[in-house]
């Protein structure tokens, strides 16, 4: 999963000698939050939505509107835009540029390809879409999440049981640190759920899916030898022949 798979093409720039003015209307015209800066083609700068405004003359001023107007003529891109630019590369990973994005508490990234210039940008609706994309959100199917020992062979364990349903999507992270559980969000085709279910059961998995609009929380009842279902509106026995697993703190 590669930058240059979600980035943003043909992102809307400016140049150092762009007048504010120009540049906020610009933002609001084409609906965007940042702008790159370039001069002859190379990224020097970036100003974003917040910069802009923030250079405006304050509205206590006693400035004449004729003196404020001479005064933003004046007052170019160059002098309030940031640098130096944090990048993205084309064909780094998604997640790294993500990150960085955390790390830096940015909304978005300028693209650079292998020439050293910028071809387009990756912002956090780019993250997003990726997101969502990625756990099949747009493919149909029900989720299903099962809280697993944190061990080698859980995944293994977790494919097997939502057989015979087809697994679109799966995603993990850890639920209460080292040598406790492992979440695992399965997003599977909605034929063959009740096997599913049943599959899930029989193993003792803790777990939890979704049915239309609603969340239902399925939990294991070991000590009785099996256990229920509420939210898929069914309930039934099966061979548990020892207690399931604490359920992790993020439960």
């Amino acid at each position: 999963m590669l930058v240059s798979d979600w980035m943003t093409r043909t992102p809307v720039t400016v140049t150092p000698d762009t007048p504010v003015m120009d540049a906020l209307k610009l933002i609001s015209e084409r609906r965007v939050r940042r702008l790159p800066v370039l001069r002859d083609g190379k990224l020097v700068g970036i100003t974003t939505r917040k910069d802009l405004k923030d250079a405006m003359p304050s509205k206590a001023t006693t400035l004449s509107v004729w003196e404020l107007n001479y005064l933003l003529s004046k007052l170019t891109v160059e002098e309030i835009m940031g640098r130096p630019v944090i990048t993205a590369q084309e064909d780094e990973y998604m997640e790294d540029a993500a990150l960085r994005m955390q790390e830096h508490k940015f909304g978005g990234l300028p693209v650079l390809n292998a020439q050293g210039q910028m071809s387009d940008i990756i912002t956090t609706s780019d993250v997003i879409r990726a997101f969502t994309t990625i756990l099949g959100m747009n493919e149909g199917g029900q989720r299903l999440t099962l809280d697993m020992p944190d061990v080698p062979g859980s995944l293994e364990r977790a494919a097997q049981a939502v057989q015979p349903s087809n697994i679109i999507s799966v995603a993990t992270y850890d639920v209460d640190g080292a040598g406790g559980n492992r979440r695992f969000v399965l997003r599977v085709g909605a034929r063959g759920l009740l096997g599913c279910v049943t599959g899930c059961g029989r193993r003792g998995f803790p777990f939890w899916t979704e049915v239309g609009w609603s969340l239902s929380a399925c939990s294991g009842f070991g000590w009785v030898g099996g256990f229920c279902c509420w939210g898929l509106g069914f309930s039934f026995l099966a061979p548990s022949p020892s207690p399931l697993p604490q359920r992790g703190k993020g439960s």
